[in-house]
């Protein structure tokens, strides 16, 4: 496994991978790899000959001073995951080499509407910062295929809307999320829960479920499902900031003409110090149920 930081050299790589006509991967990550990540890896792998990886902890995407200080770093721990699981190029850029010139002057990706709602509605300016390292890293390793975990779902189509609407050359793909014994997703912010705490946080996946089988069999009223869920996250201990029902195609709020297997139910709230976010697609419930 080659590691590197300049990006001419890791770009004379991946061209010669193409030369040889290979298909190459691409896995974003901010480090602190769990089994969730390492499952994009292996998606990776699945769709393509060669995969890259990058660990890198983006300041532009943070929305607090605090939470980016205290966001876990563990590269070495990291790249032993990755080498283990057979990655064949590791991107570490440092804030130098992805703004040269400094986060301010740098320019930004904007994706109007899908990065002001949901997530974007209470972490200003977080979106902007996905669709900008993204796009900057897709341009630097130029990937025929990136991999993105559905956990994430707010975040996986303002790729794919980003992708499309600027013409990059890239096949965005979702992976489904990896879950805990308990249904907990996996997530690096994990890392801040308590034991007991811990096993509260399944409770996150519960009210989803909960109101995954309200939707599918009471239909279309949706207001009153969220505010079950939002009342049914606060008997459990969590600080809700939203659940929500949306459109999957475009997380607009759906209308009665559309099917409840067109729909997802996302949500967010804190406990302790940690902000889960986790969501259900319905279509993906029905064919698991």
């Amino acid at each position: 496994m080659q590691v590197m930081q300049d990006i001419d050299q890791m770009r004379a790589i991946v061209r010669d991978w193409k030369k040889q006509g290979l298909r190459v991967a691409f896995v974003p990550t901010m480090g602190n790899l769990h089994d969730g990540h390492l499952s994009l890896i292996r998606l990776a792998q699945e769709k393509a000959d060669k995969v890259v990886a990058s660990i890198y902890v983006n300041p532009l995407q943070f929305d607090r001073p605090d939470d980016l200080s205290a966001y876990p770093r563990t590269l070495q721990a990291d790249l032993d995951h990755l080498e283990a699981d057979g990655v064949d190029l590791v991107f570490t850029p440092d804030d130098k080499t992805i703004y040269p010139d400094g986060i301010e002057m740098s320019t930004k990706v904007d994706v109007p509407v899908i990065s002001t709602i949901l997530c974007g509605a209470h972490r200003p300016g977080h979106f902007v910062g996905v669709a900008t390292v993204v796009c900057k890293l897709f341009n630097m390793v130029a990937p025929d295929v990136a991999v993105f975990g559905e956990k994430d779902f707010q975040q996986l189509l303002l790729i794919r809307r980003m992708a499309q609407d600027l013409n990059l050359p890239v096949t965005i793909v979702g992976a489904p999320t990896r879950r805990e014994a308990s249904g907990l997703a996996m997530s690096s912010r994990n890392n801040y829960l308590t034991a007991a705490e811990k096993e509260q946080a399944a409770g996150l996946y519960r009210m989803l479920r909960d109101a995954a089988d309200k939707l599918i069999d009471a239909g279309h009223f949706y207001p009153a499902l969220e505010q079950e869920g939002a009342a049914q996250l606060e008997a459990g201990g969590f600080v809700p900031d939203y659940v929500s029902v949306r459109r999957a195609v475009d997380l607009q709020i759906p209308s009665p003409q559309d099917k409840p297997e067109e729909l997802v139910i996302l949500c967010a709230a804190i406990l302790g110090k940690a902000r889960l976010i986790d969501n259900i697609q319905i279509s993906r419930y029905l064919a698991e149920r």
